[in-house]
């Protein structure tokens, strides 16, 4: 029999009292009200509603033992990024890593791999990959999908998907970024439950009145708390929390918890906070998480206070998993999976031939935003090749398809900033070829090529100068130690702002160049694409 003291925060039924929580063999066996000496918290511990591990960089083991320090205890994960390299059987290396640690994963069935035909994935993820996938533990929903116009047109082999969540229990999550009015309704009338991409409140408010549930995103990219947070008082019950795709420097500080800090700044009320962060997506994905409740898992953390919510300790299961910032959780060595087949690229494949200045259509970023504008610009030709503009900040953007050896799509982007150098990344969502952007051709090169030396990985060249972090697990992840992947990272970002880089965070923007189920315009490996129309477009006007 174990036993903790302290403030006790009870969530289900909005008091804090003090008392003691007793637990064996991981179940809450009795709590007891009497007065205490500490001046400490005992919360539920806090949940991601919607993470995609893989955009850490590190698989699901070292990604817990960063976690669970900030007090998360268990996740609403997406495999959808390894899906898309190596299919159901990474979904599956997943799923396995993640039960060998002491974290409670929750993974969905992937429903849309690849994302597009628009692009070369490394696999394809199947109905019956679905229903082979939904058999296996903590395998609790059908994961976002993404293809809302197929599930607006009911597409048969989408709903196909949808079905066969609903047949078996499933809940079923959205993705359906900007769609609003008698789009999102039929959208939402076909079952599926909850929406992450909502960057404005009146798309939020839109969904909520027609059944949906909204998760409220704040990542290393996106940031949509500040448009959203009013929801967490306004819709108490119906609002979750989620990092969606969270680097591993950003990891390293805080997760979760740091959204509640933020809301309760903001005002927020208390009990709505922490529902938002651990009751409504354990109810809602019927997670096997506790709510300090008799009976419950032993799932909590205990805080320093109720504003900054500093994390002292968390438990799972009733085992001690971290406490004061140093994590418990056991390494695991894995095997490394991958599908990488291309060949090194020369810089005469970067070139964009044009025997004149040439008005080209424009991939415009914006900082803290997955959705880009698309916008031109009148570019010069010099030696029948069109130049990118680096005083203007139109710089070349290029995709190679890492699954075998095809032409470069190359483009041009708006607003990163960089007056030297380039950038690369093998974390290109969602089929994660490689992306890069750059001032000259050759630095593009480098950096690629260093990615492709290492079978995966972020990269940075400028001239002599070259800086790569190696991801040999299907190119986007490590098992190395998750603190010292942190801080590699941070140093390859900070040279990107060195080097001119003015976006918060340049290689997690670049990663969602490519990604074509959000507007308004991106790059993949085939070419320049409208989100909008769901087609591709020419580069050259």
């Amino acid at each position: 029999m174990n036993m903790i003291e302290g403030k006790i925060v009870d969530v289900i039924k909005k008091e804090i009292f003090e008392g003691s929580i007793h637990f064996s063999e991981g179940i809450i066996t009795r709590i007891d009200r009497h007065s205490v000496s500490t001046d400490h918290y005992i919360i539920p511990g806090f949940v991601d509603a919607h993470v995609h591990v893989e955009s850490s960089m590190l698989t699901p083991n070292e990604f817990a033992r960063l976690a669970v320090c900030h007090g998360t205890v268990g996740t609403i994960s997406d495999p959808h990024e390894i899906g898309n390299v190596l299919g159901k059987k990474g979904v599956e290396f997943m799923i396995e890593n993640g039960l060998k640690t002491s974290f409670k994963f929750h993974f969905g069935a992937p429903s849309c791999v690849p994302a597009t035909v628009f692009e070369t994935a490394g696999a394809t993820i199947t109905v019956d990959d679905i229903e082979e996938l939904f058999k296996l533990p903590r395998v609790n929903y059908l994961a976002e999908v993404m293809n809302y116009p197929g599930v607006i047109n009911r597409d048969p082999e989408v709903m196909a998907k949808i079905d066969l969540a609903h047949r078996l229990g499933k809940v079923v999550d959205g993705h359906a970024p900007g769609v609003m009015g008698e789009a999102a309704i039929k959208y939402i009338e076909a079952g599926i439950t909850t929406d992450h991409e909502c960057f404005t409140k009146e798309e939020a408010l839109h969904k909520l009145r027609h059944g949906m549930k909204i998760i409220i995103r704040e990542g290393s990219a996106a940031k949509n708390f500040e448009a959203l947070y009013e929801l967490i008082d306004e819709y108490p019950d119906l609002i979750m929390l989620c990092s969606d795709d969270k680097h591993p420097n950003d990891l390293m500080r805080g997760h979760i918890n740091h959204l509640a800090a933020r809301a309760i700044a903001k005002g927020c009320d208390l009990f709505n906070v922490l529902r938002a962060t651990s009751k409504t997506p354990i109810e809602h994905y019927d997670m096997d998480i506790g709510l300090l409740r008799l009976g419950d898992p032993a799932d909590f953390c205990i805080v320093r206070e109720l504003k900054t919510f500093e994390v002292l300790q968390t438990f799972i299961d009733g085992n001690l998993v971290a406490e004061y910032g140093q994590s418990f959780i056991k390494k695991h060595q894995t095997e490394t999976l991958n599908n990488f087949n291309c060949s090194p690229i020369k810089p005469e494949q970067l070139k964009i031939a044009s025997h004149n200045s040439a008005e080209v259509n424009v991939i415009a970023v914006e900082d803290g935003q997955l959705v880009t504008e698309k916008t031109t610009a009148e570019l010069q030709s010099v030696n029948e090749e069109l130049q990118a503009n680096v005083d203007k900040d139109i710089l070349k953007i290029v995709v190679v398809n890492r699954y075998f050896d095809a032409p470069p799509a190359l483009g041009f982007v708006k607003n990163f900033g960089l007056k030297e150098g380039a950038i690369a990344s093998c974390v290109a969502h969602d089929s994660h070829n490689i992306i890069a952007v750059g001032t000259n051709d050759n630095d593009l090169t480098n950096a690629i090529n260093l990615i492709i030396h290492e079978r995966g990985g972020i990269s940075l060249a400028h001239g002599a100068e070259k800086h790569v972090v190696g991801l040999p697990i299907a190119g986007i992840m490590t098992d190395q130690d998750g603190y010292e992947i942190g801080r590699e990272y941070e140093i390859l970002d900070q040279r990107a702002k060195e080097l001119g880089a003015t976006l918060s965070a340049p290689y997690m923007t670049l990663s969602f160049c490519a990604l074509l189920v959000i507007p308004k315009i991106k790059l993949s490996d085939k070419g320049l694409f409208d989100g909008e129309k769901f087609e591709f477009v020419k580069l050259i006007n």
